[in-house]
């Protein structure tokens, strides 16, 4: 990207399957959901980006049961349990696993991650765990980990998505203990109408969040216990759908946020006071 305007492949690192889902980049390593021969299943790679025309896997780390070649049983259907993404700090990978929940990796030794502990909520809970994501700062003197399901794949009819507030202060003892839905009735809904994807770049309580059909909400988490929404903003219908879907947001070191739909591009916003005070998004 020297010459933005002519991008130059410097490489290409192929995996099996249909490849690589999603991941992350500390500046050095990358952290991601392949596919591989073998596996049922996306798994976590590391990968060194050292030298970005020879990437080199570090390790990578499954579940007990993907790897069918090494003779493992899956004790679940199809591909349900599988790697989402993982999300590093410090010494720790935080890992969604779609319906398998999500884990805790310890990758002090980044050539055998060591699993620290993990929670299954998919049954009873209906959709699949998209993001695991470590508050860097503490909340009321707590370790606390942000954790959104995504609203596809239910394993049966009900309400969309949550975010999650997950207790990590023993890490080995995840505690659920409060949650974030968009006001609804409670009925049953289409899938893509709740949850999707926090902003996975923490730097204040208030947390813009991606909702699918609900568009952008901001979540406040200064007061764990009971999240509240302090914003939002509803993009309009694409022309040819018949509501938004909005899908992943992120906020550059401006404040600006990016808030991308599915079906139609993204939307570049920032916040404004309105005449009451308050601060809502607002398309630029």
């Amino acid at each position: 990207m020297s010459n933005p305007s002519r991008p130059r492949e410097i490489t290409l690192w192929k995996s099996g399957g249909t490849g690589v889902h999603r991941f992350t980049f500390d500046g050095r390593y990358a952290y991601g959901s392949p596919e591989m021969d073998g596996y049922v299943g996306n798994i976590v790679m590391i990968l060194d980006l050292a030298d970005p025309s020879r990437p080199q896997e570090v390790g990578r780390w499954w579940m007990p049961g993907q790897w069918t070649a090494g003779g493992e049983t899956p004790t679940w259907s199809g591909r349900q349990h599988r790697c989402h993404h993982p999300i590093r700090e410090g010494n720790r990978l935080y890992v969604s696993y779609w319906h398998g929940g999500f884990v805790i990796l310890d990758i002090e030794d980044m050539a055998k991650p060591r699993f620290v502990s993990g929670l299954d909520w998919s049954p009873p809970f209906l959709t699949p765990t998209h993001t695991a994501l470590p508050v860097p700062f503490p909340l009321h003197g707590r370790k606390v980990m942000l954790v959104a399901d995504e609203d596809v794949a239910k394993l049966a009819q009900g309400p969309p998505s949550f975010l999650w507030l997950v207790d990590i202060s023993d890490e080995k003892k995840p505690v659920p203990f409060a949650s974030f839905q968009v006001d609804t009735d409670g009925q049953p809904q289409p899938e893509f109408t709740g949850c999707h994807q926090p902003c996975e770049k923490i730097t204040s309580t208030e947390i813009p969040v991606a909702w699918f059909a609900h568009g952008l909400r901001i979540v406040d988490i200064a007061n764990p216990h009971a999240p509240r929404e302090v914003g939002h903003f509803l993009p309009p219908v694409p022309e040819g759908s018949s509501r938004v879907c909005s899908n992943d947001v992120c906020v550059d070191e401006r404040g600006l946020m990016y808030l991308v739909d599915r079906g139609r591009g993204v939307h570049i916003l920032e916040r404004v006071r309105d005449d009451g005070g308050r601060e809502a998004p607002d398309a630029r």
